[in-house]
């Protein structure tokens, strides 16, 4: 009886009441500025006091106001440039304009601000967060056609060196660990659910672009799956070095490593462009049951010597040590 006495003592403290306070009737009232602001966010995922970065040489900006620029009165302009951070300070929309409707108004200090249209910032213009500058990178059209040639030269250089040594090299002569495989399956479907995300909900993508988080569970499932993608492959990617640092000798670990990334590079840049194209989804089951097939026909290690830890094939003489184990 004392116990269940101190128990429901216990749970007394630890409840308390809470006051949601008085709901007034006017507590969502806002203006109509503040609604087309939140209707302008949710269709263009940026408003007032964003800040961007310009990635351009230079962008011109209008002093006066758009109407003005409309009606070809005169207008001074002034200009900011590459790596300036500006910040929108104004949206307004002028429905007369046939060429864009939507000026948005920026500014880089007190002293320098004006117009433009929205269409010719966003051209000249990227989110000021590191996440969106890495997207930006990875999505450069030329950087990737680029790194395919590079990649392509580096890996088949590899292949054949490795190939010439009968060294170690992901598919075709792997180590005792699973680890590099799986981590070439994951940056190729990791490459494929991206495409997918941006071949079938752009706007999903573009709201994330424009408002970037490494937190899986604050957007969307797609997003948030792709993201668990992205945290997998770092994990994996640890685990891979662990495994290649114990198995391999230095200077083959840094080859090994070496015949992996671009591996990895190659698969990035294959299954992110060829998804936009529906090719990559095929090939993407293709080449599972490749990476799968040829990991599990080799012969795997069953036995670990008792002096040194090296895998072993089968007992005996240890090839690491020279113990013999029965």
């Amino acid at each position: 009886m004392r116990n269940l006495f101190f128990i429901f003592s216990f749970l007394l403290l630890l409840s308390s009441c809470y006051n949601r306070g008085q709901l007034s009737p006017d507590a969502w009232d806002l203006t109509e500025r503040q609604l087309d602001s939140i209707s302008f966010y949710t269709t263009h995922h940026y408003t007032q006091n964003y800040n961007f970065q310009v990635r351009v040489d230079s962008i011109p900006l209008i002093v006066q106001l758009p109407v003005e620029a409309i009606n070809e009165m005169p207008i001074d302009t002034l200009m900011v440039y590459r790596n300036d951070h500006i910040v929108v300070a104004d949206i307004t929309t002028v429905p007369v304009d046939t060429i864009d409707s939507i000026w948005v108004k920026v500014a880089r200090d007190q002293q320098t601000f004006g117009w433009i249209h929205e269409h010719d910032m966003l051209l000249a213009v990227s989110p000021d967060d590191p996440i969106s500058e890495f997207i930006d990178v990875f999505s450069d059209v030329h950087l990737l056609v680029f790194l395919t040639f590079v990649v392509a030269v580096v890996a088949a250089y590899i292949y054949r060196r490795q190939m010439r040594r009968q060294a170690h090299l992901v598919h075709f002569n792997d180590i005792a660990s699973f680890y590099p495989t799986l981590l070439c399956l994951l940056v190729a479907s990791s490459a494929t659910l991206y495409s997918s995300i941006q071949l079938f909900d752009p706007e999903k993508w573009r709201h994330f672009y424009f408002n970037p988080t490494l937190n899986p569970f604050a957007v969307p499932l797609s997003l948030g799956l792709f993201l668990v993608s992205v945290w997998v492959i770092l994990i994996v990617a640890i685990a891979v070095l662990d495994d290649v640092r114990r198995l391999l000798p230095f200077g083959e670990a840094v080859l090994y490593l070496l015949g992996l990334g671009a591996t990895c590079a190659v698969a990035y840049i294959v299954f992110s462009v060829l998804t936009l194209y529906y090719i990559g989804y095929p090939l993407l089951v293709a080449y599972c049951v490749f990476a799968l097939w040829s990991y599990f026909r080799r012969p795997r290690p069953r036995y670990q010597c008792g002096r040194c830890g090296g895998l072993l094939y089968h007992k005996g003489t240890c090839p690491h040590c020279g113990a013999m184990n029965e």
